[in-house]
């Protein structure tokens, strides 16, 4: 959790000015430097040792921003004596701190004060020189702290901070490579994963388990080896969207001591420009449960208490979500009376072949045209080379079609890395006793399906699509052969602009509510190999309506642009 690519000790940043060394209260301190975005730490130490640290101390800072705004934040234990802050700014300014501990005779902790610049951001790293992912003005999209468009493109990373994916050389090479392909948010458990019981020794990184047993306390070096991989992420250019735990495991912890853990790991990463999700499949029992998969409400109730608390504390005001089960109704928010939890929704729209789209666009729309309006993601559907039965024009099906019905981004999974697969410690048995497929890690990073989504995001930034909006009445099958439900065109697009149309069957596609006195320019772009080539321009019929076939030698889906060609003089 550094300022910087080379990532000095603390004792480096603190005499480079990077750090703050802080004293007790009221005292003077020394001034530090930060550049805009990037994560400032400030330790502190209490000098002496104190009987469960993690859960008899709560420690807060307050910071006060150049233009006045107050910002409180949590601080976490960081072993020993050490607690410390982390704290990030867009403002640029002097900004001043004082903290505040439960302890107020604890000289070393509280109303210790100080005082952090924070200059320009250098550099070509866009998560630091733009900020952070927020809500867009149209609540339909994101974009970063400075207003560039953020089209969200996640890969499914669940396990991600486990030793299976070796530190620094794999983790980096995969970073890599879906930074290379497009990719900007990896979705990554906090510890408490999925898909195994507390404790399994599959969970453990390099220093062991997050918790020790029964939930005592929270271990700082496990989280040490988790902040060496979050902050690769972010210098690949990967938002990290961070789901605080499984949602079975909430059960067994208890509220208490998941609130404790959430608190922990926002104090720790909630500087860096991450994404929260509290809970992945929030609403699923544990896998042996009675009546499993039901029987989850009573669990999904406890996690609102958590998810208030979570909001409560999330001072930096990264966004908030989270993640449900592929059981109706599909949809993080529309589990909640409240919807006012969230930030954003997350789908979980299920695993299978094409008979997937109609539940995937069913349930797109049910949360676009629930109130208040917000972002869709669909944060699961469809992992390629699952049991190895989804090819990979499955995956790409479930993003055109959901980037062209209204989502504000879209979350790819590869099988074999959101477990983690290795060739020699294969993942094994789930706790249901079967297992999901092979597949190692650096086999399943080079499945065609996270190229070609990587190149249909590409695609679809060549044109303003955040401006775009879905219109299914503008596209429908020119024939009459027969098809699955929901495997239809799709269309998008800016009301005498352009138009964007996937069509997941090599057929000709009739476009409606055209401008019958206007010619169009036409672009086939092919999702598969990632090859555009120009058609030949048409002028509609005078009913506004015009046929289009698919590219030449076409044997699956198609992508088709079509824009109005200016007017006037040549």
């Amino acid at each position: 959790m550094r300022a910087s690519l080379s990532r000095p000790s603390l004792a480096a940043l603190v005499a480079a000015g990077l750090a703050l060394a802080t004293s007790a209260r009221g005292e003077p301190v020394v001034k530090s430097k930060g550049e805009a975005n990037r994560v400032v730490e400030v330790a502190l130490d209490a000098g002496h040792p104190i009987a469960d640290p993690f859960r008899s101390v709560e420690l807060d800072a307050t910071f006060t921003t150049p233009s006045g705004k107050a910002v409180k934040i949590p601080g976490f234990w960081a072993g020993g004596n050490t607690w410390k802050i982390r704290y990030a700014s867009p403002e640029a300014g002097v900004h001043r701190f004082v903290t505040a501990c439960n302890w107020a005779d604890e000289r070393g902790l509280h109303e210790a004060r100080g005082e952090v610049e924070v200059v320009p951001a250098t550099g070509a790293n866009a998560l630091y020189r733009r900020g952070p992912i927020r809500v867009a003005a149209d609540r339909r999209h994101f974009e970063q702290a400075d207003g560039t468009p953020f089209l969200w493109l996640g890969d499914t990373w669940w396990m991600g901070l486990c030793d299976r994916l070796r530190f620094p050389d794999e983790f980096r090479t995969l970073a890599a490579d879906r930074h290379a392909k497009g990719f900007n948010v990896v979705q990554i458990v906090a510890g408490l994963y999925p898909d195994m019981a507390a404790f399994d020794p599959r969970g453990r990184n390099e220093a062991g388990f997050p918790w020790t047993e029964k939930y005592e306390t929270i271990r700082p070096e496990y989280f040490d080896r988790a902040d060496e991989r979050l902050d690769e992420l972010v210098e690949h250019e990967i938002v990290p969207c961070v789901v605080m735990a499984w949602g079975y495991h909430l059960p067994w912890t208890g509220i208490d001591a998941m609130k404790r853990h959430v608190r922990y790991v926002i104090a720790r990463y909630g500087a860096l420009p991450v994404v929260w999700c509290l809970a992945g499949e929030v609403n699923l029992p544990y896998y042996l449960e009675k009546g499993f998969p039901r029987g989850g409400e009573k669990q999904t109730r406890d996690w609102e208490e958590v998810i208030r608390y979570a909001r409560s504390i999330n001072g930096l005001g990264r966004l908030i979500t989270v993640h449900p089960t592929g059981i109706e109704p599909l949809s993080g928010r529309l589990l909640y009376a409240d919807q006012g939890l969230f930030d954003f929704d997350m789908l979980q729209t299920g695993h299978g072949r094409r008979e997937v789209l109609a539940p995937t666009i069913h349930a797109l729309r049910a949360s676009l045209d629930a109130r208040p309006i917000m972002p869709v993601v669909n944060g699961e559907v469809a992992y390629e080379a699952l049991m190895g039965t989804i090819p990979a024009d499955v995956p790409r099906a479930m993003f055109w079609s959901c980037m062209l019905s209204g989502a504000a981004g879209h979350t790819y999974g590869a099988n074999g890395i959101w477990q983690l697969n290795r060739r020699d410690r294969p993942y094994g048995k789930s706790p249901h006793g079967g297992t999901y497929g092979p597949i190692p890690w650096d086999e399943a990073m080079r499945l065609p399906g996270s190229g070609q989504i990587g190149r249909g995001k590409a695609f679809l930034e060549r044109y303003p699509w955040q401006r775009l909006e879905p219109h299914p009445e503008w596209a429908s099958w020119a024939g009459s052969e027969g098809h699955l439900p929901a495997e239809v065109p799709y269309t998008a697009g800016i009301p005498g602009g352009v138009r964007i149309t996937y069509s997941p069957l090599p057929r000709a596609v009739a476009l409606e509510g055209l401008d019958a006195g206007r010619d169009y320019s036409l672009r086939y772009f092919d999702p598969s190999q990632g090859h555009t080539t120009e058609g030949k321009s048409f002028r509609p019929d005078p009913g506004g309506a015009a046929r289009v076939d698919p590219p030449q030698n076409a044997t699956g889906d198609w992508v088709l642009a079509v824009r109005p060609e200016p007017t006037g003089p040549r």
